[in-house]
């Protein structure tokens, strides 16, 4: 039976709930791109971020997403979303809540830019699905990343 998906504003007690439970692929991508553990990466990105949200999934926190700014003034973003493994065993309605998403934070910058762990597959078709145009990898702290975009003409 599929999970009730339900969005709120994130709040710093969903941190460290999803942190203990977060999914393989996200806990090395943190780690590759930034050396964070789970809780310090959620920490850092909730802290520096102009929105976040979770979803809960029967209730429980499962995914935090939110966007930051990288550039104010030329209106560029950084989109990021970390999770558990509810998302995988629950995807078409991640599916459904999220491909909206893009346009939504496209109302409020021209360009969301950031990188994805090129290993980090599912999140890569993903992305893809969502409309990002997607780079060649590229290295960063000796892994294999990938750049994701998207801006006003794309949706």
């Amino acid at each position: 039976m599929a999970a009730e998906i339900a969005i709120i504003e994130a709040r710093p007690s969903h941190i460290r709930q999803i942190a203990a439970r977060m999914r393989a692929a996200d806990r090395d991508e943190v780690f590759a791109a930034s050396g964070r553990s789970p809780l310090s990466a959620l920490t850092f990105s909730y802290r520096h971020s102009s929105e976040v949200w979770t979803a809960l999934f029967d209730g429980r926190p499962e995914v935090m997403w939110g966007v930051g700014d990288i550039n104010i003034l030329t209106g560029i973003g950084a989109p990021w979303l970390l999770g558990t493994d509810a998302v995988e065993k629950n995807f078409r309605g991640f599916l459904r809540i999220s491909k909206d998403w893009p346009a939504q934070l496209l109302g409020r910058y021209r360009l969301l830019r950031n990188f994805v762990d090129a290993r980090n597959t599912i999140s890569v078709r993903w992305l893809e699905w969502l409309g990002f145009r997607l780079s060649e990898p590229v290295e960063i702290n000796g892994h294999p990343f990938r750049l994701f975009e998207m801006g006003e003409a794309d949706v």
